[in-house]
């Protein structure tokens, strides 16, 4: 997320443009596309901790790839590595939670895994823009790096171990695919992100070019964004409960 708000400056520093540079983000959301199902699909028998520290140290090592990247093609590339195993890391912690959770909590649950991205939003994307503005966008980058590495660590120290599903198999994974109401929430997801990241990806150039603002205020307008996620994520919760 945290590429949205200096995405002019990681475009200027790669040497291409804006538009272009949208496509940073595009390959990472290729990479969670392409990781989220292989991943959950191959690591379904293993162990859910010793999965999560894998897909955060793998996160990790992509991120710190994109702070040194030189050019646009590795950054590209380090970009769809770092989406690899986005998708499957809150899948499997997703799955954690609920199997922690008191019977009929287990929505809320997992709505407060989900609130660490809307949280990300209100903290993380402001925090990174302003970085970028005064030390770089590379700068944001490692700051991410060391928070999957810390992560990674504070998963091992405090999560409990959760065997893996010991009944999965690929038949059965496929078999959502015949169900139409998994289509229908699959079809609802994809045009609701759709549409909001598109907004979102460039957001900064809205609010400069379309809003006539200067470059100061677009922290405060990611933070209003970030601020709507929180607000759903939280009431989405008992909701899925009920």
């Amino acid at each position: 997320f945290m590429r949205r708000g200096p995405l002019r400056k990681i475009a200027h520093g790669v040497d291409v443009s804006i538009p272009n540079g949208g496509q940073l983000i595009t390959a990472y959301a290729v990479g969670v596309v392409v990781g989220a199902p292989v991943l959950a699909f191959l690591g379904a028998r293993m162990r859910r901790r010793g999965l999560r520290v894998a897909l955060m140290v793998a996160y990790a090592g992509a991120t710190a790839l994109s702070a040194v990247a030189a050019g646009f093609g590795l950054l590209l590339l380090s970009r769809f590595l770092c989406g690899v195993p986005h998708g499957a890391y809150f899948g499997v912690a997703s799955l954690v939670a609920a199997s922690l959770a008191p019977r009929g909590r287990e929505g809320r649950a997992v709505a407060m895994v989900m609130i660490g991205l809307s949280v990300a939003n209100v903290v993380g994307v402001p925090a990174a823009t302003w970085m970028g503005q005064h030390f770089g966008w590379r700068s944001a980058f490692w700051v991410a790096a060391g928070l999957a590495v810390l992560t990674a660590a504070l998963v091992t120290a405090f999560v409990p171990a959760c065997p893996g599903d010991t009944e999965a198999t690929g038949r059965r994974e496929l078999r959502l695919f015949a169900e139409p109401q998994a289509w229908l929430l699959l079809v609802a997801g994809a045009i609701g992100f759709g549409g909001m990241f598109a907004l979102y990806s460039y957001i900064a150039k809205v609010v400069t070019v379309v809003g006539g603002l200067a470059d100061a205020p677009v922290p405060l307008f990611l933070l209003a964004f970030g601020l709507g996620m929180v607000a759903g994520t939280y009431v989405a919760g008992p909701l899925a409960d009920w």
